[in-house]
């Protein structure tokens, strides 16, 4: 976390994504120090890929 931290401060845009990852950066007051703190890991990484978000395309559909 520590060097997520420092990499924003450089000027890095940073992304940590996770519900245990997101847990660690508020038990460890980063937050704030971090670009966005995504609580979906496994959704956030699948997005990424460019994979189509069945919630996402429901919503996007309606």
């Amino acid at each position: 976390m520590d060097d997520v931290v420092k990499a924003t401060k450089n000027g890095a845009v940073t992304i940590i994504g996770g519900g245990d990852t997101a847990t660690c950066a508020a038990k460890w007051g980063t937050e704030s120090q971090i670009s966005h703190v995504s609580t979906g890991g496994g959704a956030s990484l699948e997005l990424l890929e460019g994979k189509v978000l069945p919630g996402v395309a429901a919503l996007t559909d309606a």
